[in-house]
Order: C-alpha cells, then sequence, then structure tokens
C-alpha cells in the first residue's frame, strides 16, 4: 500500500468505528495507534515521531481555555435546577397569553434567554417540556407543533452566547472567545425571528392549532404579571451582561476584563446566587450540579485525548495534505467550499454530537478554511449553526429522546390525557430543521449576519507605511564637539583633595 492511499483509508475507517457504538473517545484512539504502528512498520515516519503523544496531549490539556468549559457546565447545571424556567415560563405564558400561538412565543422566547444563561440542551428541553407541554396539550395546541417548538427552542442553547460550543470552536480554531461569542448573536436573533415568524404565519393559516389560552387561565395581570416576569429577566440579564461583558463577548464592549475561565467562574457564582434568590439554593442541587458537571468535563477531555492520537498520525500520513487539496479544488472558490462542509456536517451529526464533530473534523477543516481566506469566526459560527441540527434529526436526535421520555412520563403521571406517539415528534420537528438549514443558507451567503456585532478588523497595508527619517539638526557637528572637550576636560583635570 503505497502512502497516498492511506489518508483515505483512514478518514473511511474514523466513519467505520463511528457506527460501531462504542465510546468515541476510545475508538478514535484505539484507530489512531493501529494506525500509527503500521505506519511505522511501512516506514512512512519514524518511531519517535509518536513517542512524543504524551507530550502532545499534555500540551493540549494545560490549555487554560478549557478550564472554561467545567465553570460553564456547572453554572448551567444550577440554573437549570434551580427553578428559573418554571418561573419563566409561567410567567411568559400568561403574558402571551391572549394571544394565538402566545404559548409557542413563550417557548421561543424562555428558550432564547435560558439558552443565553445555561448552555445545556437536555436540561433546558427537559425542563421546558415537563411545564409547557401539558399546558399546551391541554389548551388544544397540535401535538407536531407542541413537540417541535419544545425542541428547537432547546436545541438553540448551542448557538447562544455563552454556549460550549463557541468555547470549544474557538479553542480549536484559535480564535478568541469574545470575537466567536459576538459573531454568534446576530445568527441567535436571526433564528427567533425565524421561530416566531412560523409561529405567527401558522398561527394565521391553522388558527386551531394554536390557539389563546382562555381569560380565566390568566390568574395574573397588570403590574404584578409585570412584576413577575421582570424577576426572572432582570437578574438573568444581569448575569449575562456580567459573564458575557466581561470577556468582551457583547456587541459594543471591545475591552475585554476577564478570561473566559475568569468569566465561567463569575458565572457559577452567578448562577448560586440566582438559585438563592429563588430559595432553591440546597447541598443537594450543588452535588448533582457538580456531579453533571464531572461527566461531561470527563467526557471532554477523553474525547479530545482520542481525537489528538487520531489527528496526530493522521497528520504524520500527510493526511492534511490530501483533505486540503481534496477540498481546495471544489467548484464555486469560497461558496462551493462552504455548501460541501455544510452538507458533510449535517450527515455527520446524524452519527456525532457536537464535541466529537469539534474535537475531530474541526482540525482537519480549520487549516484549509483559513488558507481559502475564509473568516474563521465566520466558520466557526456557521458550523455552530449546523451542528444546532444534530439534536433535532429524525430519528436521531437527542432533543427528540429527550421529548420521548418526558412526554411518556407526563401521560403515566396524568399531566397529559394522550399520549404522544414518536411519530407526531419526528414530524414536528421536521419544520424546525428545515429552520435551522435556512439559518445555515443565509449565514453562508450573507456573512455580515456574523460580523454585524463584531469589532471592525484593523487592516495595516504594510507597502503604505512611511518612516520618516529624522531632520538632521544643523548644530548637532557644534553640540557633539563641546561634549567631547567637556568630557575631555573632566579627565584631565586633577583630583579633589580628600
Amino acid at each position: 500500500m503505497s502512502i497516498e492511499l492511506f489518508p483515505p483509508l483512514m478518514f473511511l475507517g474514523l466513519i467505520l468505528v463511528m457506527l460501531i457504538g462504542f465510546p468515541v473517545a476510545f475508538s478514535l484512539a484505539a484507530l489512531g495507534l493501529f494506525c500509527g504502528l503500521y505506519a511505522i512498520e511501512m516506514g512512512w515516519f519514524p518511531p519517535n515521531f509518536l513517542g512524543n503523544l504524551p507530550l502532545n496531549v499534555f500540551g493540549i490539556l494545560s490549555n487554560e481555555l478549557l478550564l472554561a468549559i467545567p465553570f460553564f457546565t456547572l453554572m448551567g447545571a444550577i440554573l437549570e435546577k434551580c427553578g428559573l424556567a418554571e418561573d419563566m415560563l409561567d410567567s411568559m405564558g400568561q403574558l402571551f397569553g391572549p394571544v394565538r400561538g402566545g404559548l409557542g412565543y413563550s417557548v421561543i422566547l424562555v428558550g432564547f434567554i435560558l439558552g443565553a444563561i445555561t448552555g445545556t440542551v437536555a436540561g433546558q428541553v427537559i425542563a421546558m417540556a415537563m411545564i409547557s407541554l401539558p399546558v399546551m396539550m391541554r389548551y388544544g395546541y397540535n401535538t407536531r407543533y407542541a413537540t417541535g417548538v419544545l425542541a428547537a427552542s432547546g436545541t438553540i442553547t448551542q448557538l447562544v452566547p455563552p454556549s460550549l460550543v463557541l468555547v470549544v470552536m474557538a479553542d480549536q480554531l484559535g480564535q478568541s472567545v469574545g470575537d466567536m461569542y459576538k459573531g454568534a448573536w446576530g445568527p441567535s436573533i436571526l433564528q427567533i425571528v425565524f421561530f416566531a415568524l412560523y409561529t405567527f404565519i401558522l398561527s394565521r393559516l391553522r388558527p386551531q392549532d394554536l390557539p389563546s389560552v382562555p381569560a380565566e387561565a390568566r390568574t395574573l395581570q397588570g403590574w404584578a404579571l409585570w412584576r413577575k416576569c421582570l424577576r426572572g429577566i432582570i437578574p438573568s440579564a444581569i448575569l449575562i451582561f456580567t459573564v458575557l461583558g466581561s470577556m468582551g463577548g457583547l456587541p459594543g464592549i471591545t475591552v475585554a476584563v476577564a478570561t473566559p475561565t475568569e468569566a465561567g467562574a463569575m458565572g457559577a457564582v452567578g448562577a448560586c446566587i440566582l438559585a438563592a434568590l429563588h430559595r432553591r439554593l440546597s447541598w443537594e442541587l450543588v452535588r448533582d450540579a457538580m456531579a453533571g458537571t464531572m461527566r461531561i468535563t470527563a467526557m471532554v477531555v477523553f474525547i479530545l485525548i482520542g481525537s489528538r492520537v487520531f489527528s496526530l498520525v493522521f497528520q504524520g500520513v500527510d493526511g492534511g495534505a490530501w483533505i486540503e487539496h481534496l477540498l481546495s479544488d471544489l467548484p464555486g472558490g469560497q461558496i462551493g467550499f462552504l455548501i460541501v462542509v455544510n452538507i458533510f456536517i449535517f450527515f455527520l451529526a446524524f452519527f456525532l454530537d457536537f464535541f466529537e464533530i469539534a474535537f475531530i473534523i474541526l482540525p482537519l477543516l480549520g487549516p484549509v478554511a483559513a488558507k481559502m481566506g475564509i473568516d474563521l469566526v465566520w466558520f466557526g459560527v456557521l458550523l455552530c449553526v449546523n451542528m444546532q441540527t444534530s439534536f433535532m434529526h429524525p430519528p436521531f436526535g437527542f432533543a427528540l429522546f429527550y421529548l420521548r421520555g418526558i412526554s411518556d412520563t407526563l401521560f403515566k403521571s396524568g399531566a397529559i390525557r394522550q399520549k404522544v406517539a414518536s411519530r407526531d415528534i419526528y414530524l414536528g420537528a421536521i419544520p424546525w430543521v428545515l429552520l435551522q438549514l435556512l439559518l445555515v443558507v443565509v449565514v453562508i451567503f450573507v456573512p455580515q449576519t456574523v460580523t454585524v456585532f463584531m469589532d471592525e478588523k484593523v487592516i495595516v497595508d504594510l507597502d503604505s507605511v512611511v518612516i520618516e527619517a529624522p531632520v538632521q539638526d544643523e548644530n548637532a557637528e557644534d553640540n557633539q564637539q563641546r561634549t567631547e572637550d567637556l568630557l575631555e576636560e573632566l579627565q584631565t583635570s586633577p583630583a579633589p583633595a580628600k
């Protein structure tokens, strides 16, 4: 076998081991080591190349940016358990209740706010479904719309800062986390607009599927209702501003006073304060949140190690050059490259979650995008928009699995009268996946959706730089002569008497 054929075979082997179902981290490490030993046997690189692997892995794990992951995870885990979702959904549901489709609008808006302070899909989908699904079913909402809006509003947390995906993207692409967050605000807001517009159109075309909440069910009115809404929104807004603003992740803020790790630590403390304000801060809550944080962090670290073993061997057999030649010659230039990459990521997301795609695939695509002159922040946010769909793909989307389990639990407990069929969950997700793909198309062809909130880059044209030589002083020679005469006089003068 020649070395030219080995990279595509390694990539094919990568896809095959993913389909086996064994934990990805260990599958990657095993595949990488096996291919590395074979490459050494064939003489494609020396044994000491693979001997640098421990130092390579240690160097990656020493990256302080990765410390932000457990902090942001802990913040989200505390907030998803402190009852913030319940209070916000109840108040927003009553605020939008008189409007047709009002419960749908409240779910979309609360999903956006929770996404900006929690960053976890599972907890967000489960919490919102537990609260909103019985209410929507009780007032006659279409089952497919109800399950679809709950799943879609939960998955937007992958795009809204401070998303963990954006932290990983920034690390893998070598970009600032603050820039990545600023770039994500435009698509995040646009995604919410798409969801709300779809709800509005559907409420006009099929008003019976999205009715308003009856007046007798709206127990709060006037200032009491607004006070309850603001009680959930204002503390959340303060937390968002503190965390994202301190690291330069909000539009208009150009100075970062904290690193992502420090901002994540402040967010974890702020989450505890919010839980205390809702009188739900307890040792059990903190213990469960820390246990969940430990599991996610360990998963990320092991995936990172396994992907590094594979990528080191892949680069050693010139796999990077093979990927570059494969993608650089696509028709259409940058647009053709982005379309092909996003189609590839879309189908890959059927089998892999966002962490696996970010750690395995992104290091292979990032250098090619940089050589093609593509802004890496735009590229990273674009792929993040695409990877939202990994939670919504029928029948593999995890958000749909969460809804399936929660709906069964609610039916058994009597919270909903009719069992939700899997067919309704899957068919209900399709329009929202199409809306997410529409956003991918918009971001590809309108990059300003990403760059609109970013700081304008200062580009210096080196060819236009003019360095002017200092003007020679006319008296410079006279001054120099006087200085030399003075020094000579000091040297020849007698020493002072003691």
